[in-house]
């Protein structure tokens, strides 16, 4: 695969993919624009956005096209920049709102206020920074994990958002075109999952190329939903991704293939053990290394994402817990988990029942 050159201070550390900061089609964001909640972190953040295409690949959805995948990558800067990372383009933003019915004004994604910026210089580490891949739920844009992507770069994590093509309502390209999701009203779940990890693996291919910025030997993989149910074909797939989380998917690929890597299941009230979903149940006993099962009283399926702290902002709660709440109850049990997984850091909040957390529960089938 060919790749563009980077500019400015980023072509240095990320030196073989091409940069697309995307703010062609963004709003200006006023000050009343929805604000995702602030990185807890000491890191400033930086922000591209890479347009990787897979020559060696059809399009599984749409044959005639090669694997095409816009990829945000989050990481610790030595400085800010002086550009704000986009959330959304104006374009996504539509595509995303009219697809779900969210009586909104169409643009109001593309402008709301993020922690990072666009294009700033990396801080480097000795060996690389732990790398954590994220996979969006089935229908939604990338941008729709990017407050817990800050949180963790704030942290020291290098993070890459994946936006799978035609997998999401609203996928912009450097030119200027957005992409809808081709696959939506009729979709092969165990095919999605087989395909997103195959993007993940790509990906890892082509992140492997920055020795200086990412230690590929400590990856870890989280999605959402579809992206959820997605880490386990990952990680049976690929050694590379050495720990995983599924907040909220049911897990629609099959269950029958035992997973030896460190899994959280994180989920709303009805994936708890004997629940609705039968499939955390037969997932559960696949797990044969470290593992967790909780689950957070009050949220619901869109609650691990930013549609949480975004909606109650924005007038439309989702939920019965309140939205910033479901945003530091995500951030705080992944950021545990990969500080366990990857930097074998003490991770006490993964021990059992917190009193600072209550709505959580701990489930030991």
């Amino acid at each position: 695969m060919r790749l563009g050159r980077l500019a400015g201070a980023v072509g240095a550390a990320l030196m073989t993919c091409a940069l697309f900061t995307a703010p062609a089609a963004a709003g200006e964001a006023g000050a009343d624009a929805p604000r995702l909640p602030e990185p807890g972190g000491d890191h400033a953040i930086g922000m591209v956005t890479l347009h990787l295409t897979d020559e060696d690949r059809a399009d599984p959805w749409v044959p005639g096209e090669r694997r095409e995948l816009m990829v945000s990558l989050w990481y610790p800067a030595a400085a800010p920049s002086d550009t704000p990372s986009p959330y959304m383009t104006a374009e996504e933003s539509r595509m995303y709102l009219e697809a779900d019915g969210i009586p909104l004004p169409p643009g109001v994604l593309s402008t709301v206020v993020t922690h990072s910026t666009a294009g700033a210089e990396p801080l480097r580490a000795r060996g690389g920074r732990p790398l954590v891949v994220l996979s969006p739920g089935f229908g939604m844009p990338r941008a729709t994990l990017t407050g817990l992507a800050e949180e963790l770069a704030a942290r020291g994590y290098v993070v890459a958002g994946i936006g799978h093509n035609h997998e999401a309502n609203g996928i912009t390209f450097p030119d200027g075109h957005t992409t809808g999701c081709a696959v939506c009203d009729d979709p092969d779940y165990a095919r999605v999952g087989n395909v997103r990890a195959a993007d993940v693996s790509f990906v890892l291919d082509e992140l492997g190329t920055y020795g200086r910025l990412i230690d590929p030997r400590r990856v870890a993989m989280v999605g959402h939903s579809a992206g959820g149910f997605s880490t386990i074909p990952a990680v049976l797939s690929d050694r590379r991704v050495t720990a995983a989380v599924n907040m909220d998917g049911n897990f629609r690929w099959p269950n029958d293939i035992p997973v030896d890597r460190p899994v959280l299941m994180l989920g709303k009230p009805s994936h708890a053990p004997g629940g609705q979903d039968p499939t955390w149940d037969e997932t559960w006993g696949e797990l044969t290394g470290w593992k967790r099962w909780l689950t957070v009283e009050g949220m619901e399926h869109l609650s691990f994402s930013d549609v949480a702290p975004l909606a109650a902002q924005l007038g439309i709660p989702m939920q019965d817990l309140d939205g910033a709440r479901c945003d530091a109850i995500t951030r705080a049990y992944v950021t545990a988990f990969v500080d366990r997984h990857l930097r074998g850091r003490y991770a006490p909040l993964l021990d059992g029942p917190s009193a600072r957390y209550p709505e959580v529960a701990f489930h030991r089938p």
